[in-house]
């Protein structure tokens, strides 16, 4: 699957939904298919060291899909009624669950307070598209741009070999560019927050670091 940008039309209200849905069944599919294969190793009846290896798999990948959903429905579902507001507490405990393990973690450096679901939305978007500019893991500092409750994001990911996907970068800034598939609907999606918000969103590297900016 290509994860070219398009310079097509956009996506209509359907295909955008059907973009979101395929993204988010992307981010599920491998803890899930991980659960059925610990189950199928049940259903043979094996000896015990491979019974505990197969429940330890399905503990494991159930606490991971859980993380994966929650995470999903902050950042790319309704999330309460039009209007709603969203605890940064909440959205920091949905971050660290979906993207914290071994290789990454968050350095969050934001206030505990209430703000418009679409500005929580697109601080979750960010946390992902900088997570993949460091393959190798790292730390992502998220930190506020201004002041009151109206202050914009910035994501910084530091980590060996951080890498600035050009055509992330271009779906993020350019309006002319639109989604043709799972991979690249994520950007697009973010881009359509930032606007929401009154807010433009970039990616851009500083120094060996990669950073994500809405302001």
């Amino acid at each position: 699957m290509s994860d070219a940008p398009s310079s097509g039309p956009a996506p209509d209200a359907l295909e955008l939904a059907a973009l979101l849905c395929s993204r988010v069944c992307h981010d599920l599919i491998s803890p899930v298919g991980a659960i059925v294969n610990g189950l199928e190793v049940l259903d043979d009846n094996p000896k015990p060291d491979d019974r505990e290896f197969a429940l330890d798999l399905i503990r494991k990948s159930a606490k991971t899909a859980s993380a994966r959903l929650q995470f999903c429905r902050l950042a790319f579902g309704a999330a309460g009624s039009a209007g709603a507001q969203i605890d940064l507490g909440d959205a920091q405990t949905m971050a660290r669950g979906h993207i914290e393990d071994g290789k990454t973690t968050i350095a969050w450096n934001l206030p505990r307070l209430l703000l418009p679901k679409n500005r929580v939305k697109l601080l979750l978007n960010m946390l992902v598209i900088a997570q993949q500019t460091i393959p190798r893991g790292g730390v992502l500092t998220v930190d506020p741009v201004g002041e009151g409750e109206a202050f914009g994001f910035r994501v910084t990911a530091s980590g060996l070999n951080a890498r600035l996907p050009q055509n992330i970068a271009d779906l993020l800034s350019s309006p002319q560019l639109s989604a043709s598939d799972a991979h690249s609907v994520q950007p697009y999606y973010t881009r359509l927050l930032a606007q929401a918000c009154g807010l433009s969103v970039r990616l851009a590297t500083e120094g060996e670091a990669v950073v994500a900016t809405a302001t």
